[in-house]
């Protein structure tokens, strides 16, 4: 299979570090680090994270409560961040909530 999506479901509480290669669907609560060196994640609107997410694209709809490290960051309509976010391109819808600090660049 080329480039496979891994998908946490609506429902699923996990609480531990997720490590992954290639793109990743959030849609449950994950208590812990989410880590992809170039994957890309896309957390869900039912989704709560609680801990730091570090990927290379990051697509937020949900919640997250930790700080958010990624070359390419986009935050939706709907999404909260609570928590700082270290990117080199960010993107953020109206609406979308965010709580801390922004390093954008480099």
């Amino acid at each position: 299979m080329a480039n496979p999506t891994n998908v946490l479901a609506s429902g699923i509480e996990i609480t531990g570090s997720i490590k992954f290669v290639n793109d990743m669907v959030i849609d449950g609560n994950v208590e812990g680090e989410i880590t992809s060196e170039k994957g890309k994640v896309t957390i869900g609107e039912n989704a709560m994270v609680q801990g730091d997410v570090k990927a290379g694209e990051v697509k937020l709809f949900g919640k997250v409560k930790g700080t958010i490290t990624s070359e390419r960051c986009e935050l939706k309509t709907k999404s909260k961040l609570d928590g700082d976010i270290k990117t080199k391109m960010l993107s953020m819808e109206e609406g979308a909530v965010l709580s801390g600090r922004t390093d954008i660049g480099g």
